[in-house]
């Protein structure tokens, strides 16, 4: 993209050149985030259409199993930020080297975390409370989902490093393609072949590890700039020894990943908390808490595209060394994120209850589920602040003390006034709680965006 060259040659912008270039890569980035919140949303309303208890043993371990995937997430940027960083000071060679590498952690990582999973796929359903009539599906679900850990993260690092270089059209596309397969798998399982909650899992397997051979191709074949094969005179960078992990590159990417990953299985444990307040509320109010979660996502997914853009051009401008150009990306990306949610919160306000009725045609659980987005709704505006920082920071590579400040928020003012709150108020409490949080979450991280401490990191 020539605009992204811009950034590595080091040539002044105009602020409607900035803007158009975060739009440039913040549109399919968020065509890919919605793509596949829609997945969710077609799979949520599948299950949610075999009935309450079909929907609320998929709701019950739901956090766990994405926490999992979380971890994927964060060993992947963990080298990802690296490679952005490299290709902005326009070292292509050391991107290279440092994707090598990835492979070797990453897949090694991801083996880990299936034998984890093996581990406490039983007793998980049970540890959250769940009742009996549910906890043999939200079990076998888990264990399936978790076990797909290696596709999820080898799609998560691919992924990632066509986006770390400027390339979001390839992987937007994808996940696109991923959520039509995810669909038919689903349908298929699901329905046709009689599978259940379990079909529901296996159907997102599938469409993961389709993709992921896809994502792979792109990346190591088809990359200008990182790919590893068919590059003509490069044979001997491929030599085995050349994937072996070194003390530099992996201590890096611990230091940027770990603090991720740290966050992810914290906040995830927060979910699941979270969902360990609801449960004693009802197999309906389990239900309407993960369906309205579903919903909601096609809120804050516009957020999280714009977030990854932001995390592409702050690691090139920051590897490039443009710290002015660098702020002026992080200010003009927030700005963005903070509107085109606000807009999408005032939309789920008013179409909440249809949005509900997608989901399932049980009228209680509609009821239920209008009531807690309509509250959510107005956290979305500041939700906006704290998604796009993050990804700033991200890109920075200053994830520390982000991390610490949303683990405060979650665990300080979420759980403490949703445990406060859902006995008198039940699950619209636990809803409230939430929108408390994320808007004071919102707050902290624009004081700390404009306070200027991550540049400071960045700068190290």
């Amino acid at each position: 993209m020539e605009l992204l060259a811009h950034i590595r040659e080091g040539r002044a912008m105009t602020q409607r050149e900035k803007l158009n270039l975060i739009i440039q890569l913040s549109i399919p980035s968020i065509l890919a985030q919605i793509s596949t919140i829609l997945m969710f949303f077609i799979d949520a309303s599948m299950v949610g259409h075999l009935g309450a208890r079909e929907a609320a043993s998929i709701g019950l371990v739901e956090a766990a199993s994405w926490m999992f995937a979380g971890l994927t997430s964060a060993c992947s940027m963990g080298f990802s930020v690296q490679v952005a960083h490299a290709i902005g000071a326009n070292d292509f060679r050391r991107a290279r080297r440092i994707l090598r590498q990835s492979l070797t952690c990453c897949l090694l990582f991801s083996l880990m975390i299936v034998i984890v999973a093996v581990a406490i796929h039983a007793p998980l359903p049970h540890w959250l409370g769940g009742s009996e009539d549910i906890t043999s599906d939200a079990s076998l679900y888990f264990l399936i989902f978790s076990c797909s850990a290696p596709f999820f993260q080898m799609e998560s690092l691919c992924g990632s490093m066509l986006k770390c270089s400027g390339n979001m059209k390839v992987p937007s596309v994808l996940n696109v393609v991923m959520c039509c397969l995810d669909v038919t798998f689903n349908y298929l399982f699901i329905f046709i072949l009689d599978m259940g909650v379990p079909g529901a899992a296996m159907g997102t397997v599938v469409a993961v590890f389709l993709t992921t051979l896809m994502m792979s191709y792109f990346l190591l074949w088809r990359s200008d700039m990182l790919g590893l094969f068919g590059r003509k005179g490069k044979g001997n960078e491929n030599h085995w020894y050349k994937f072996r992990p070194t003390e530099d590159v992996v201590r890096t990417a611990f230091s940027i990943g770990a603090p991720m990953g740290l966050q992810h299985v914290l906040m995830n444990g927060a979910q699941i908390v979270s969902t360990m307040i609801v449960a004693p509320l009802g197999t309906i109010s389990i239900a309407a808490h993960s369906l309205a979660i579903t919903v909601e996502s096609l809120c804050y997914m516009p957020g999280f595209g714009i977030a990854e853009a932001a995390t592409t051009l702050i690691g090139q401008s920051i590897g490039a060394g443009q710290q002015l150009l660098t702020r002026s990306f992080a200010r003009l990306s927030t700005a963005l994120g903070i509107t085109v949610m606000t807009l999408m919160g005032v939309l789920m306000f008013i179409f909440a209850t249809e949005l509900m009725a997608l989901m399932t045609p049980v009228e209680e659980i509609i009821q239920l589920g209008t009531e807690c987005l309509r509250i959510e709704a107005f956290a979305e505006p500041m939700f906006a602040a704290a998604i796009v920082c993050n990804g700033i920071f991200v890109g920075a590579g200053d994830t520390l003390k982000p991390a610490m400040m949303s683990l405060a928020s979650m665990w300080g003012v979420r759980l403490t006034l949703a445990a406060l709150l859902a006995g008198t108020y039940g699950l619209p409490g636990v809803w409230t709680a939430m929108a408390i949080e994320l808007t004071f979450r919102g707050i902290i991280f624009l004081i700390r965006l404009f306070h200027g401490g991550w540049m400071k990191t960045a700068g190290k």
